[in-house]
């Protein structure tokens, strides 16, 4: 085995068409058997650099100067690229429901990962690789629509890890996961060394650097500082009341949430937690009118809702607004960052375009996507920013109850802390906030948790007042710096 670097970059600077410097003399090496994390704000650069090493830059960059290499040649372009990559790369794509085919059953997708004729012979090994990732054998025969976020993102990873690439990019592969689960991405990820593979991982998850031999910090030119939001104040009226709704997965089959009774005051925010597939996000489907349920009700300031969103008014419509878990899939691709939250400013609220325009630019700088930024489309966009563009969206809205699904997996410590005090001063507002999280930290910030226990809403104990300061953010490791604003997944370049 080498002992030196099997893949190499080296001052990669990238900019885009007008200039800008998108990452600026990045730099990275990685021995054959070991784990190296890619850290950093979102926005710094991450997801751009796993594009430079996969020789497919987004249309709209290129690199000015620097090296791309593995195993001492330059990484190749064009045809031979993709030949490349099909032999040697695996990916595992943030957001991965968007890189699933929705009418391909799991065991089918993950086995799309060798060739066609080798598929019967790797059955078994996928198979014992789906339930080593705690993926049981039902859940193979489903359909990803029938998947939980963080069950598609395992489903994405066995895909990935099926051929044994010699190397692997996987973006926050831990994403969506609860703790348990994300142990067992962890311990999967490390049996990698024993075959002298290259894992590179993309993470805001502090467990997960903590496996890996090696850590880049990526920084960007400007990470803006916000304020801790206060301590929860005491809330108003009721908005928003689920009545006894039992959801099944797929719709109208098997529960997952049975006779749910959950209440949301004006200005309140309730977290529902629960391990990863227990239905956190079938609920909050629910209740954006996005997935029937079998039997109950949700009322909206004490009117009924119709079940299905196609059927309520504009009115009820704006009022209930749903920041999903997968921003990728919910952003129109053709549509510019500041379009997208200027459209319910007009079509919703009757804005003149000159308004709409001035608010739109406002939503955004608020959450901290500046004019730049505000300018691309969702593909040039990082995961965490498309995330923060779906929240502009739905408050442009000015919904009365704001739905978020699993709303910070994506963004790492200091970014969620702001994304937190924007949610905090919507209570101002008297907006109330139902959010889904298996994530205990950001549970504490809600007035009052909720969760799922076999199917059952348990309400929790009020939260322990959280002590002074943001919640703990990602250690800063030394490595190589580069700054840059993060770009889309590359999965489509690997097909």
């Amino acid at each position: 085995m080498t002992s030196g670097p099997v893949l190499a970059v080296h001052e990669l600077t990238v900019v885009d068409v007008a200039g800008a410097t998108v990452l600026d003399a990045a730099c990275l090496h990685a021995r054959p058997g070991r784990i190296v994390a890619v850290r950093g704000p979102s926005g710094c650069g991450k997801s751009t650099l796993l594009h430079a090493v996969l020789g497919a830059l987004p249309p709209g960059l290129h690199a000015t100067r620097g090296t791309v290499t593995w195993n001492g040649a330059p990484v190749p372009t064009g045809r031979a690229a993709r030949r490349w990559r099909r032999a040697e790369v695996g990916l595992c794509a943030q957001e991965s429901g968007t890189s699933l085919h929705p009418r391909r059953r799991v065991l089918d997708l993950v086995l799309e990962a060798v060739p066609a004729r080798d598929r019967r012979a790797h059955t078994a090994a996928a198979c014992e690789l789906l339930v080593g990732l705690g993926l049981d054998l039902p859940l193979h025969h489903r359909f990803p629509a029938e998947l939980s976020g963080g069950q598609a993102q395992r489903v994405a990873l066995a895909r990935a890890l099926l051929p044994g690439p010699a190397l692997l990019l996987a973006d926050e592969p831990t994403r969506g996961l609860d703790a348990h689960a994300a142990e067992v991405v962890h311990a999967r990820l490390a049996r990698r060394r024993a075959a002298g593979a290259v894992t590179i991982v993309v993470t805001h998850d502090d467990a997960l650097s903590g496996i890996a031999d090696d850590v880049v910090t990526l920084t960007p030119h400007a990470v803006p500082v916000t304020a801790r939001p206060a301590y929860p104040r005491r809330a108003g009226p009721v908005v928003l009341e689920v009545r006894g709704l039992t959801v099944g997965q797929p719709p109208g089959g098997a529960a997952v949430v049975r006779d749910a009774d959950l209440r949301v005051h004006a200005g309140e925010r309730v977290a529902v937690l629960g391990d990863s597939g227990s239905g956190k996000t079938t609920l909050i489907r629910a209740v954006a009118g996005l997935h029937p349920p079998n039997e109950g009700e949700v009322r909206l300031a004490g009117a009924p809702l119709p079940a299905l969103a196609g059927q309520r008014s504009r009115i009820q419509r704006s009022a209930v607004q749903l920041v999903g878990q997968d921003p990728q899939g919910e952003l129109n691709p053709a549509h510019r960052a500041r379009t997208a939250v200027r459209r319910p400013l007009r079509v919703l609220r009757g804005f003149t375009r000159d308004r709409a325009a001035a608010e739109a630019d406002a939503l955004l700088a608020g959450l901290g996507l500046d004019a730049a930024t505000g300018r691309r489309r969702p593909g040039a966009l990082s995961g965490g920013q498309r995330q923060r563009v779906a929240l502009a969206r739905a408050l442009a809205a000015a919904p009365r109850v704001l739905l978020a699904d699993e709303p910070t997996a994506a963004l790492d410590a200091d970014t969620a802390a702001s994304f937190l005090a924007r949610l905090d001063a919507l209570r101002d507002d008297g907006i109330g906030v139902l959010l889904t999280t298996h994530d205990d930290a950001l549970a504490r910030w809600a007035d009052r948790r909720v969760r799922i226990v076999d199917g059952v809403l348990v309400e929790e104990q009020p939260p322990v007042p959280p002590p002074p300061g943001p919640p703990t953010p990602a250690t800063r490791c030394p490595g190589e710096p580069a700054t840059s604003a993060d770009e889309a997944d590359a999965a489509r370049h690997l097909r």
